[in-house]
């Protein structure tokens, strides 16, 4: 999208982002490592077509952003053991938001992450009970995950509980009810807002909280990566937004042009592509100031920060 330039961003170049643009590299081969180790340990109890399905939906070429936040707020609050069956439950909440997502009840998409979506390889039925059975395991991986980290029933309980309560009727699944029925009627931007922090920003919120969670942080710790995480979870969708109208399906990897198909108000339509860039830029500098304030600014979780708004897809 652009280039953007902030106060956040000059305090951290000295930390050699190149380095920083490796290790974000190196954190997507290891969380794609640790969902080809979800598919291998949970999906045996499945019906083996519904099995194949999430594990089509899984391992699929993807950004692993949710992921890597994770890991990012783990080791940024102090947490020193291996997070990485945690991060692979939150992509597994994610991913199965994308399968029913594009079933053609919701958005009726073919394409996505540049292959056919789910329900076009596996069919509709298929692809809804593939995406309910992600659920539930998610939420079991999530438990073993973090009793495997060592943390007390109790902490592992509000994990689950949160990475739910982000997924659910409260966050994803009723900010995309909530999009469904704003189909073909202009929003306001505090409506629209109000949509997208529930629809994107909530589990993506979750991912950093989940994170401080994992390594005990102290609330203001948890506090300042919840404003992060609210900020940059914004940004994401309001940068998906402008590209659905700047850029092409094989940029996209998914179908161009889909928000106008389904007449969804969308920040471009509201703000223009540029005031919609300026809206994006400016959370992103909120979110690095939050973590920056309570010194919890770490190169990669600026770094995907910025990627949220200057990726190409």
């Amino acid at each position: 999208m652009v280039q953007v330039e902030s106060p956040a961003r000059r305090a951290t170049t000295d930390l050699a982002p190149e380095d920083t643009t490796r290790a974000f590299a190196s954190a997507r081969v290891a969380v794609q490592g640790a969902l080809d180790g979800f598919c291998a340990r949970w999906l045996s109890d499945l019906e083996p077509t519904t099995a194949e399905a999430v594990r089509y939906a899984l391992l699929g070429e993807g950004k692993r952003l949710r992921a890597i936040l994770v890991l990012e707020a783990y080791r940024a609050c102090g947490g020193a053991g291996n997070a990485l069956d945690l991060a692979a439950s939150v992509e597994v909440v994610h991913a199965y938001s994308l399968v029913h997502d594009d079933l053609p009840c919701m958005d009726d998409d073919d394409v996505r992450r540049g292959r056919p979506t789910v329900h076009k390889v596996y069919g509709v039925t298929v692809a809804t009970a593939a995406g309910l059975a992600m659920v539930p395991l998610a939420a079991r991986s999530a438990w073993h995950a973090a009793i495997g980290l060592g943390l007390p029933n109790a902490v592992a309980g509000d994990i689950v509980r949160d990475l739910m309560s982000a997924s659910g009727a409260g966050g994803m699944i009723g900010g995309q009810l909530l999009d469904l029925e704003a189909e073909g009627r202009c929003m306001s931007l505090e409506d629209l807002e109000r949509v997208h922090r529930l629809k994107t920003g909530a589990l993506i919120m979750s991912s950093v909280t989940l994170g401080a969670r994992a390594a005990e942080a102290p609330a203001a710790h948890r506090e300042a990566l919840a404003r992060y995480g609210a900020a940059i979870g914004l940004a994401f969708q309001i940068a998906d937004d402008v590209l659905d109208v700047t850029a092409t399906t094989d940029q996209l990897g998914k179908t161009a042009g889909r928000d106008l198909d389904l007449h969804k108000s969308t920040y471009p339509a509201l703000l223009g592509v540029e005031g919609a860039i300026e809206r994006a830029v400016a959370l992103v500098d909120d979110a690095c100031t939050a973590l920056q304030d309570e010194g919890l600014l770490t190169p990669t979780l600026e770094y995907v920060a910025r990627f949220i708004v200057e990726r190409r897809s």
